[in-house]
């Protein structure tokens, strides 16, 4: 058995992008994560790979990153060597590069859940919608029959979605079932098109959606990043950027680094209007913000950022030592 062959992404010169990243799911039995963890933190750290892995008995979920070779170690330690033994065979795979570190610490977490949704008994790899490969969705989302759901979070739908999806204007994920219950329109069309980020949370979205009675129910595989790598601008049925968990904030077209940066107040993506906004101060407020913070919150907030700009002027990191 070999390592998960890099995607077509990876084929970029990595002399011009120092840091390989990649993310990567499965849905797989593992009663033993407590027992995985350990080895699994040690081995990243000790080749300075930073991001983040969850560990659950229904599997792993995660993103990291690290120089090239570390990555390709990791995979070889996750899907061929290391103690998972054939367990993550299949593993939804997507790799990228970024030429800054997108990640500041490394942290392998246990959870009950490796993507929270809080339904009991929910269970992928019983029952899952059906998968549609990238160069298909398009056909299907513009198939007048097909009602087409982002399934991911309001701060996320805000800088892109797919055109024409239904955005629940969730906060988390726990709510997304109680969202699609007091949605009965739902079942005006025959079909149901889902997707998210990288495709874990469609996963189980659509195994609820399943549960629910919705018979057509379909989900992007691979998920927003595996269409934007894969499909090309001037085909391509998606509008603005996607909102990524690090320091990259947002990718577009190709995994290109998008133009969106982080409120550290508030972790809300920010727009360059945003940033010319004058609610803006680094690392204090935004727009999304100012108004539900107080006076107290930004002096607190201004000494961390002074401190952030003090070890960074000495060549340090503040954060993620």
């Amino acid at each position: 058995m070999t390592a998960p062959a890099p995607s077509s992404a990876a084929t970029v010169p990595q002399d011009h992008h120092p840091y390989k990243v990649m993310a990567l799911y499965k849905f797989a039995a593992l009663p033993d994560a407590e027992a995985l963890k350990p080895a699994l933190a040690q081995f990243c750290c000790a080749r300075a790979i930073r991001g983040t892995l969850i560990l659950a008995p229904e599997g792993i979920n995660g993103t990291v990153a690290g120089t090239p070779e570390a990555i390709d170690a990791l995979a070889e330690f996750l899907f061929v060597s290391g103690p998972f033994g054939a367990r993550l065979t299949g593993a939804e795979v997507k790799y990228s590069f970024a030429d800054t570190a997108p990640f500041l610490r490394m942290k392998v977490r246990l959870k009950k859940e490796i993507v929270t949704m809080g339904v009991e008994d929910i269970d992928p790899t019983r029952s899952v919608g059906t998968y549609v490969a990238p160069a298909d969705w398009n056909a299907l989302i513009s198939d007048p029959d097909t009602i087409v759901i982002d399934t991911r979070n309001d701060y996320e739908t805000a800088i892109g979605m797919f055109k024409g999806a239904v955005d629940p204007n969730t906060k988390t994920f726990r709510e997304f079932p109680d969202w699609v219950r007091e949605n009965t329109g739902l079942h005006n069309k025959p079909k149901i098109a889902m997707y998210c980020t990288g495709g874990i949370r469609c996963e189980k979205a659509t195994a609820f959606m399943k549960e629910q009675g919705f018979d057509e129910v379909y989900h992007l595989k691979g998920g927003i990043l595996k269409y934007l790598e894969e499909i090309p601008q001037e085909e391509s049925l998606w509008e603005g950027a996607c909102f990524v968990f690090d320091e990259r904030v947002s990718v577009t077209h190709g995994l290109e680094e998008g133009e969106h940066r982080l409120c550290r107040a508030c972790r809300h993506p920010l727009t360059p209007e945003d940033i010319a906004s004058p609610l803006y101060e680094a690392g204090v407020s935004c727009p999304h913000c100012h108004a539900t913070r107080s006076e107290d919150d930004r002096l607190r907030f201004r000494q961390r950022q002074k401190q952030m700009d003090l070890a960074r002027q000495r060549g340090e990191r503040h954060l993620g030592k």
